[in-house]
Protein backbone atom coordinates (compact mmCIF):
# COMPACT_ATOMS: atom_id res chain seq x y z
CA UNK A 1 0.00 0.00 0.00
CA UNK A 2 1.21 3.65 -0.50
CA UNK A 3 0.01 5.18 2.86
CA UNK A 4 0.32 9.45 3.34
CA UNK A 5 0.49 9.56 7.43
CA UNK A 6 0.74 13.18 8.49
CA UNK A 7 2.16 14.21 11.67
CA UNK A 8 5.18 12.17 13.03
CA UNK A 9 4.61 12.79 17.27
CA UNK A 10 2.95 10.20 19.81
CA UNK A 11 0.69 8.61 17.81
CA UNK A 12 2.08 9.22 14.33
CA UNK A 13 5.72 7.28 14.78
CA UNK A 14 4.50 3.34 15.56
CA UNK A 15 2.47 3.69 13.16
CA UNK A 16 5.29 4.84 10.67
CA UNK A 17 7.18 2.12 12.31
CA UNK A 18 4.08 -0.17 11.81
CA UNK A 19 3.55 0.45 8.31
CA UNK A 20 7.23 0.85 7.34
CA UNK A 21 8.11 -2.60 9.11
CA UNK A 22 5.29 -4.20 6.78
CA UNK A 23 6.48 -3.02 3.65
CA UNK A 24 4.43 -0.23 2.51
CA UNK A 25 5.24 2.47 0.52
CA UNK A 26 4.98 5.74 3.35
CA UNK A 27 5.29 9.38 3.05
CA UNK A 28 5.22 11.40 6.16
CA UNK A 29 4.59 15.11 6.45
CA UNK A 30 5.47 16.55 9.46
CA UNK A 31 5.71 20.50 10.30
CA UNK A 32 8.34 20.40 13.03
CA UNK A 33 12.01 20.28 11.31
CA UNK A 34 13.54 18.30 14.04
CA UNK A 35 11.20 15.47 14.55
CA UNK A 36 11.25 15.11 10.49
CA UNK A 37 14.35 14.75 10.23
CA UNK A 38 14.56 12.03 13.06
CA UNK A 39 11.73 10.07 11.11
CA UNK A 40 14.14 10.18 7.81
CA UNK A 41 16.92 9.15 9.69
CA UNK A 42 14.94 6.18 11.42
CA UNK A 43 12.65 4.31 8.60
CA UNK A 44 12.52 3.65 5.71
CA UNK A 45 9.85 6.49 3.82
CA UNK A 46 9.59 9.73 2.40
CA UNK A 47 9.34 13.02 4.82
CA UNK A 48 8.26 16.04 3.79
CA UNK A 49 9.25 19.07 6.31
CA UNK A 50 5.95 20.53 5.40
CA UNK A 51 2.38 22.31 6.46
CA UNK A 52 -0.08 19.86 5.46
CA UNK A 53 -2.78 22.56 5.09
CA UNK A 54 -1.11 23.80 2.51
CA UNK A 55 -2.87 21.96 -0.96
CA UNK A 56 0.69 22.15 -2.65
CA UNK A 57 1.92 19.93 0.15
CA UNK A 58 -0.48 17.34 -0.22
CA UNK A 59 0.15 17.55 -4.15
CA UNK A 60 3.75 16.69 -3.50
CA UNK A 61 2.90 13.53 -1.74
CA UNK A 62 1.65 12.25 -4.95
CA UNK A 63 -1.93 11.42 -4.07
CA UNK A 64 -2.58 10.02 -7.53
CA UNK A 65 -0.90 7.05 -5.70
CA UNK A 66 -2.19 6.89 -2.45
CA UNK A 67 -4.62 4.21 -0.86
CA UNK A 68 -5.03 6.13 2.32
CA UNK A 69 -4.64 9.29 4.05
CA UNK A 70 -3.91 8.74 7.93
CA UNK A 71 -3.48 12.27 10.13
CA UNK A 72 -2.54 12.09 13.61
CA UNK A 73 -1.81 15.54 14.77
CA UNK A 74 -2.76 16.63 17.66
CA UNK A 75 -5.08 19.37 16.49
CA UNK A 76 -8.33 18.28 15.17
CA UNK A 77 -9.10 21.79 13.11
CA UNK A 78 -5.53 20.69 11.29
CA UNK A 79 -6.78 17.14 11.12
CA UNK A 80 -10.61 18.46 9.53
CA UNK A 81 -8.64 20.29 7.07
CA UNK A 82 -6.40 18.11 6.08
CA UNK A 83 -9.21 15.57 5.68
CA UNK A 84 -11.16 17.93 3.30
CA UNK A 85 -8.29 18.56 1.30
CA UNK A 86 -7.35 14.46 0.79
CA UNK A 87 -11.49 14.52 -0.11
CA UNK A 88 -10.64 17.01 -2.52
CA UNK A 89 -7.35 15.25 -4.21
CA UNK A 90 -9.78 11.96 -4.38
CA UNK A 91 -7.54 10.06 -1.29
CA UNK A 92 -9.76 6.49 -1.10
CA UNK A 93 -9.45 5.96 2.44
CA UNK A 94 -9.15 9.02 5.06
CA UNK A 95 -8.74 8.03 8.44
CA UNK A 96 -8.06 11.01 11.31
CA UNK A 97 -7.40 10.81 15.28
CA UNK A 98 -9.96 12.65 17.10
CA UNK A 99 -9.42 14.22 19.98
CA UNK A 100 -11.87 15.97 21.87
CA UNK A 101 -14.89 13.32 21.50
CA UNK A 102 -17.66 15.66 20.49
CA UNK A 103 -15.79 16.65 17.15
CA UNK A 104 -16.54 13.19 16.17
CA UNK A 105 -19.97 13.70 14.43
CA UNK A 106 -18.37 16.34 12.52
CA UNK A 107 -15.84 14.37 10.91
CA UNK A 108 -18.26 11.53 10.49
CA UNK A 109 -20.76 14.09 8.41
CA UNK A 110 -17.36 14.57 6.27
CA UNK A 111 -17.12 11.32 5.37
CA UNK A 112 -14.26 10.37 6.87
CA UNK A 113 -13.10 7.25 9.69
CA UNK A 114 -12.50 8.23 13.08
CA UNK A 115 -10.24 7.10 15.51
CA UNK A 116 -10.63 8.36 19.64
CA UNK A 117 -7.75 9.66 20.74
CA UNK A 118 -5.52 6.53 21.63
CA UNK A 119 -4.33 7.92 25.31
CA UNK A 120 -7.95 8.32 26.22
CA UNK A 121 -8.73 5.10 25.15
CA UNK A 122 -5.86 3.24 27.39
CA UNK A 123 -6.73 5.21 30.12
CA UNK A 124 -10.42 4.39 29.93
CA UNK A 125 -8.70 0.68 29.76
CA UNK A 126 -6.83 1.36 32.79
CA UNK A 127 -9.45 2.78 34.71
CA UNK A 128 -11.66 -0.17 33.48
CA UNK A 129 -9.42 -2.87 34.90
CA UNK A 130 -9.62 -1.25 38.50
CA UNK A 131 -13.83 -0.50 38.42
CA UNK A 132 -14.41 -3.48 36.85
CA UNK A 133 -11.60 -6.16 37.36
CA UNK A 134 -13.51 -8.99 36.48
CA UNK A 135 -13.86 -7.86 32.96
CA UNK A 136 -10.84 -9.78 30.92
CA UNK A 137 -11.38 -7.26 27.98
CA UNK A 138 -13.57 -4.31 26.32
CA UNK A 139 -14.25 -2.73 23.33
CA UNK A 140 -17.08 0.29 23.54
CA UNK A 141 -19.74 0.44 20.45
CA UNK A 142 -21.10 3.58 20.38
CA UNK A 143 -21.68 5.83 23.09
CA UNK A 144 -22.83 2.82 25.94
CA UNK A 145 -22.77 -0.29 24.45
CA UNK A 146 -19.77 -2.64 24.65
CA UNK A 147 -18.53 -5.99 23.93
CA UNK A 148 -16.65 -7.64 27.06
CA UNK A 149 -14.66 -10.63 27.90
CA UNK A 150 -15.52 -12.13 31.13
CA UNK A 151 -15.54 -15.71 33.49
CA UNK A 152 -18.70 -17.35 34.45
CA UNK A 153 -18.29 -17.51 38.39
CA UNK A 154 -19.12 -20.49 40.51
CA UNK A 155 -21.91 -19.21 41.66
CA UNK A 156 -23.42 -17.83 38.51
CA UNK A 157 -26.49 -17.66 37.44
CA UNK A 158 -26.73 -18.75 34.23
CA UNK A 159 -23.67 -21.39 35.23
CA UNK A 160 -25.09 -24.80 34.18
CA UNK A 161 -28.21 -23.52 32.54
CA UNK A 162 -28.38 -23.91 28.57
CA UNK A 163 -28.99 -20.17 26.77
CA UNK A 164 -32.23 -21.32 26.12
CA UNK A 165 -32.99 -21.94 29.43
CA UNK A 166 -31.02 -18.74 31.18
CA UNK A 167 -33.40 -16.86 28.19
CA UNK A 168 -36.75 -18.31 29.57
CA UNK A 169 -35.62 -17.89 33.16
CA UNK A 170 -35.36 -13.99 32.01
CA UNK A 171 -31.70 -14.18 33.09
CA UNK A 172 -29.93 -12.27 29.39
CA UNK A 173 -31.84 -9.61 28.56
CA UNK A 174 -33.04 -8.52 24.82
CA UNK A 175 -30.12 -6.38 24.30
CA UNK A 176 -27.56 -9.01 25.03
CA UNK A 177 -25.85 -11.37 23.17
CA UNK A 178 -23.37 -13.65 23.80
CA UNK A 179 -20.81 -13.46 20.67
CA UNK A 180 -18.70 -16.83 21.85
CA UNK A 181 -17.26 -19.22 24.54
CA UNK A 182 -13.99 -19.92 25.17
CA UNK A 183 -14.12 -23.46 27.55
CA UNK A 184 -10.29 -24.77 28.67
CA UNK A 185 -11.03 -27.97 27.36
CA UNK A 186 -12.21 -26.97 23.88
CA UNK A 187 -9.60 -26.98 21.01
CA UNK A 188 -11.30 -23.46 19.35
CA UNK A 189 -14.14 -21.15 20.95
CA UNK A 190 -17.41 -22.61 21.11
CA UNK A 191 -19.92 -20.34 18.71
CA UNK A 192 -23.25 -20.09 20.98
CA UNK A 193 -26.68 -22.04 19.93
CA UNK A 194 -29.83 -22.47 22.59
CA UNK A 195 -28.46 -25.67 23.33
CA UNK A 196 -25.57 -24.51 24.21
CA UNK A 197 -24.53 -25.06 27.74
CA UNK A 198 -22.59 -22.08 30.12
CA UNK A 199 -20.20 -23.54 32.74
CA UNK A 200 -18.76 -22.69 35.28
CA UNK A 201 -14.91 -21.16 34.30
CA UNK A 202 -15.89 -20.31 30.49
CA UNK A 203 -14.93 -17.24 29.29
CA UNK A 204 -17.35 -15.53 27.48
CA UNK A 205 -17.13 -12.94 24.78
CA UNK A 206 -20.46 -10.86 25.56
CA UNK A 207 -22.32 -7.84 23.53
CA UNK A 208 -24.61 -5.81 26.36
CA UNK A 209 -26.67 -2.76 24.82
CA UNK A 210 -26.18 -0.99 28.30
CA UNK A 211 -22.45 -1.70 28.53
CA UNK A 212 -20.58 -3.75 31.58
CA UNK A 213 -22.81 -2.70 34.38
CA UNK A 214 -22.89 -4.15 37.96
CA UNK A 215 -26.57 -5.69 36.84
CA UNK A 216 -25.10 -7.35 33.32
CA UNK A 217 -22.07 -8.40 35.16
CA UNK A 218 -24.03 -10.16 38.09
CA UNK A 219 -25.30 -12.53 35.64
CA UNK A 220 -21.97 -13.65 35.33
CA UNK A 221 -21.60 -14.64 39.38
CA UNK A 222 -19.52 -10.96 39.96
CA UNK A 223 -20.85 -9.02 42.54
CA UNK A 224 -18.06 -7.38 43.34
CA UNK A 225 -18.53 -5.48 40.70
CA UNK A 226 -21.53 -3.29 42.74
CA UNK A 227 -19.19 -2.02 45.27
CA UNK A 228 -16.45 -0.43 43.22
CA UNK A 229 -19.20 1.01 40.44
CA UNK A 230 -20.69 3.20 43.49
CA UNK A 231 -17.36 4.24 44.75
CA UNK A 232 -17.19 8.04 44.40
CA UNK A 233 -14.30 7.89 41.68
CA UNK A 234 -16.23 4.98 39.54
CA UNK A 235 -18.31 7.06 37.12
CA UNK A 236 -17.11 7.30 33.72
Amino acid sequence: MYIIVIGAGDIGTPLIEIATSTGNEVVVVEKDAARADEIASRYDCMVLNADATVKETLLDTEPERADALITTTDQDATNVMVSLLAQELDIPAIVSVVHNPEHMNLFRQIGVNTMENPQRLIAESLFRAVQRPTIVDYMRVGDVAEVFEITVGKDAPVAGLTLSEADGQGLLRDDMLIVAIDREQAETPITPRGETRIKHGDLLTVYSGTGATPEVTDIFGHYEDHATSDSSWGSR
